[in-house]
């Protein structure tokens, strides 16, 4: 027996009696019970604000004596499938829970962990059903209306960030899976000299959460500051891919890379510098010598990056975010519809599904305090004569596209209008309005050819995306335009 398996049959022991989310057992091994247990202990331990559920065999229910059991999960089989496997996918959705077993005097003790169901109640396949247990008995969640509009209720607000990644770990096993020294310097903060003092810190903050002696180390703290994220398996599909390719098709793919094996905040920097390598440049002459510049502007380029990270939906699983960079465009895709319509990133307030995340990443600097940054990209966009950046939905992710330098006879008619109105919404935002002057300023049209400014300034207007500001006015050029949501 290890002192972490031995710790926490002592804290299961403690309880007076069994709760609606703990279970003892002694030798029942009988596969749909188990896996009706693991549904109803799942939805229950929700309910209570559990993190964890429990079953242990081999204890007795009453006297809590340890008896023994001869339940042996590991090499237990249903037909041709292993148990656990069969318990897998047996189960919607599926549950990363866990079997401990070892020996207490001499006598056979087995655990089972089961996380707290998430998003949904966890449902039995072969009939269909959640369950719940309503004091000691074992119950479809369905025969408890109450129960289950309650428990819909806590899945709003409940949320990735607080969640366990992973479970019963020592002091020293915490400080070797999350890198602290570059916590405390990150934040601007001097590093402890006691370990202790270190902890707490990392606890106050969302990272850890301390029971009994041991920590769990919540997803917030793995996402940011994991030294290895494959080590926290749920979580390992998260990290950030970078797939880059010949031409302006996916046809041949010249290089992939899974650029964060760390935390968020470990790996920004260089998660930018690897992109920046890999994407073609612009080679300026000075007066005396010639300087290779970024085809797109680092800022732009960071604050997509972070939006990207902060804003997924860490719900679907299996999928990350992945930037591909193409000869005349870079992509940012991020698993989950937006929660704000797109055509309005830049004027409404930022919201996230992570608010935990999000604000710790701005206490980082790594974004901005306020706002979502979008108005920042715009900024860079037009700063360097840059097409307008298309943030659109596709399917259950949300897309940035960031496009290489074009002149204006290059763009779509679809472009030079989404650019209007989006230089409208930055002079807005910025307390101006724009005129046919501020057109001709974002595409670098001379002052002579200022019918072209007005002619797509006409099709913005008749696309319902901007309007006139001083509809009274008689002459054209003292007409300003607001966006239409102004």
């Amino acid at each position: 027996m290890n002192d972490s398996s031995g710790q926490l049959l002592d804290y299961l022991l403690s309880f007076p009696s069994e709760t609606e989310w703990l279970e003892f057992k002694h030798n029942n091994d009988d596969p749909e019970r188990i896996a009706k247990y693991i549904s109803g202990l799942s939805n229950s331990a929700a309910l209570h604000i559990q993190p964890f559920a429990y079953i242990v065999w081999g204890v007795e229910d009453g006297s809590r004596q340890i008896v023994g059991t001869s339940f042996q999960p590991r090499t237990a089989r249903v037909g041709n499938q292993a148990l656990e496997l069969w318990l897998q996918v047996s189960l919607t959705p599926r549950l990363d829970f866990r079997f401990l077993e070892f020996d207490v005097v001499g006598l056979s003790v087995v655990i089972l962990e089961v996380p707290a169901a998430r998003g949904s109640p966890t449902r039995f396949n072969k009939d269909k059903e959640e369950y719940i247990r309503v004091g000691e008995n074992l119950t479809q969640l369905s025969a408890y209306p109450e129960k289950e509009r309650r428990l819909w209720e806590l899945f709003k607000v409940t949320h990735f960030e607080t969640d366990i990644a992973l479970s019963d770990l020592t002091a020293d096993a915490v400080l070797g899976l999350l890198d602290y020294f570059e916590f405390f310097k990150r934040m601007q903060l001097p590093l402890p000299t006691e370990r202790d003092l270190i902890l707490h810190r990392l606890t106050e903050e969302g990272f850890l959460i301390e029971r009994n002696g041991f920590f769990s180390i919540t997803n917030c703290g793995a996402i940011l500051f994991a030294r290895d994220l494959s080590i926290f398996k749920r979580l390992e599909r998260k990290a950030l891919r970078v797939v880059v390719y010949r031409g302006r098709n996916k046809v041949e793919t010249i290089r992939e890379r899974q650029i964060q094996l760390r935390g968020y905040a470990l790996d920004i920097d260089d998660a930018v510098r690897f992109i920046q390598e890999h994407l073609p440049s612009n080679e300026q002459i000075g007066q005396v010598l010639r300087e290779e510049v970024g085809l797109y502007p680092e800022l732009a380029l960071r604050e997509l990056l972070v939006n990207s990270l902060i804003h997924q939906d860490f719900g679907i699983v299996g999928a990350g975010v992945v930037i591909e960079v193409f000869e005349d465009r870079i992509e940012f895709v991020n698993p989950g519809a937006p929660l704000i319509e797109p055509n309005r990133f830049l004027d409404q307030p930022p919201r996230s599904r992570n608010e935990t995340l999000a604000r710790l990443m701005r206490r980082m600097y790594f974004c901005e305090e306020r706002g979502s940054g979008i108005d920042k990209v715009i900024f860079q966009a037009e700063l360097f004569q840059l097409p307008p950046p298309d943030f659109r939905v596709s399917g259950d992710n949300t897309v940035t596209v960031l496009f290489a330098p074009r002149s204006l006879s290059g763009m779509s008619r679809d472009e030079k209008i989404r650019a209007c109105y989006q230089h409208a919404s930055l002079l807005w935002v910025s307390g101006q309005k724009m005129t046919n002057a501020t057109v001709r300023a974002r595409f670098k049209i001379e002052e002579r050819n200022y019918p072209l400014a007005s002619k797509i300034i006409k099709e913005t207007l008749e696309n319902g995306l901007v309007k006139l500001s001083n509809p009274e006015g008689k002459s054209k050029k003292e007409m300003s335009y607001l966006p239409f949501w102004a």
